[in-house]
C-alpha cells in the first residue's frame, strides 16, 4: 500500500501520530517513503542488538549497540547483506572479513585474526570455508571441496584446533586448546563435540561424550569451570548450571540445544536476581529482584524482532 501513496500531504497525515521508532518498523525497506518523510535508520534497533545506518544506493554500516563501534559495512540487498562489504569484531573492532556476501551469508573473500594477519582466503558454501587457503604461521593448508586437515589458532596466536574439516566444519578426528592446554581429544561431527575426552588444567580426564551425549564441564582459560551439565547432540541439552571467573553461580536450570530453554534461575555473585522462564535463550516471563530479595519486577517480557 505505502508504494502507492504519492502524496506527500497524505504520507504525512498517515504518520503523524506515530513515533519514529514505528514509523521505521513501517517503512525500513521503502526508501522513497522514508525520504518523503526524512527519516533514517540510525536508530532502528535490531533484533541482533545492532543499528543499521543507510547511505546511498543501499550502502550501509551496522553498529554494536551496547558499544556503539562498527560492525559491518558494506551492500544490502532487500535487509540483507549482499555484496561487497568488510565485517569488524562485535567487541574490539577489528577487521575479520573482507569480500563478498550473498544472502547475508560469506561467499568469497579473506578472513584474519585478531592481530591482522592473513588466516583464510577463498570461498565460502553458505558461510562456510569450502574452497581457498588456510594460513597457519609458515603452513598453508589448503581445504578442497570443503574437506581437509587444518589448524585454528585463537586471538592470542595460540593453536585452538588441529584435526578433519569435511563440508566446511569440524568433521572427523580433532583436539581443541585452550592457551597450549588440551582441552578436548576426540570425534566432531557436523562442527560439534561427537566422541571423546575433556580435560581439565592439570590434563585429568573429567568428561567423556559417547554420541554426542554425556555430562560436560568447561572451563575458562582451561582452568576455571563456567559450565557443567547435561550433552546431547554436541549442544547442552537438559539440566545445567554456569558460573562466572570467580567461581560464583551465575545461572542454574534448563536448555535446550544450546540456549537457556524452560526454568531458570540468575545469580550475581551468589544473590538471585532472576527467576522465571526462558525460550531460546530469552526470558519470557518471571521475577526479577533488587540485592536485599524484595521484588522488582514480576511479569512477561517482550523481544522486538
Amino acid at each position: 500500500m505505502l508504494e502507492k501513496i504519492r502524496s506527500l500531504y497524505l504520507i504525512k497525515v498517515i504518520f503523524h501520530h506515530l513515533n519514529d521508532e514505528i514509523k521505521l518498523k513501517m517503512v525500513k525497506y521503502n526508501k522513497n517513503i522514508q525520504k518523503k518523510l526524512n527519516l533514517n535508520l540510525i536508530n532502528y534497533q535490531l533484533f541482533s542488538g545492532r543499528y543499521v545506518v543507510y547511505g546511498a544506493e543501499e550502502k550501509v554500516k551496522e553498529y554494536n549497540i551496547l558499544y556503539g563501534i562498527i560492525v559491518f559495512e558494506g551492500e544490502y540487498l532487500k535487509g540483507k547483506r549482499s555484496g561487497k562489504g568488510k565485517e569488524y569484531d562485535n567487541n574490539f573492532g577489528h577487521l575479520m572479513f573482507e569480500g563478498e556476501y550473498i544472502n547475508a551469508k560469506r561467499r568469497n573473500g579473506k578472513e584474519y585474526d585478531f592481530d591482522g594477519e592473513l588466516i583464510f582466503e577463498g570461498e565460502y558454501l553458505n558461510g562456510k570455508r569450502w574452497n581457498g587457503k588456510v594460513y597457519n604461521d609458515d603452513n598453508i593448508y589448503e581445504l578442497r571441496d570443503g574437506k581437509g586437515f587444518i589448524k585454528e589458532y585463537n586471538k592470542l596466536d595460540k593453536l585452538g584446533f588441529e584435526g578433519e574439516y569435511l563440508n566446511g566444519q569440524r568433521n572427523g578426528k580433532g583436539k581443541e586448546h585452550w592457551k597450549g592446554t588440551l582441552i578436548f581429544e576426540g570425534d566432531y561431527l557436523n562442527g560439534k563435540r561427537w566422541d571423546g575426552i575433556g580435560y581439565d588444567k592439570n590434563g585429568i580426564a573429567v568428561y567423556v561424550l559417547k554420541n554426542g551425549k554425556g555430562y560436560l564441564k568447561e572451563y575458562y582459560y582451561g582452568c576455571k569451570l563456567f559450565f557443567e551439565g547435561e550433552y546431547f547432540n554436541g549442544l547442552k541439552n537438559g539440566q545445567g548450571k554456569e558460573y562466572d571467573f570467580d567461581g560464583n553461580l551465575r545461572f542454574e536450570g534448563e536448555y535446550l540445544d544450546g540456549k537457556r530453554n524452560g526454568k531458570g534461575k540468575e545469580y550475581f555473585k551468589n544473590k538471585l536476581i532472576f527467576e522465571g522462564e526462558y525460550l531460546y535463550g530469552y526470558k519470557i516471563k518471571g521475577k526479577e529482584f533488587y540485592e536485599n530479595g524484595k521484588i522488582k519486577y514480576n511479569g512477561e517480557y517482550h523481544y522486538d524482532t
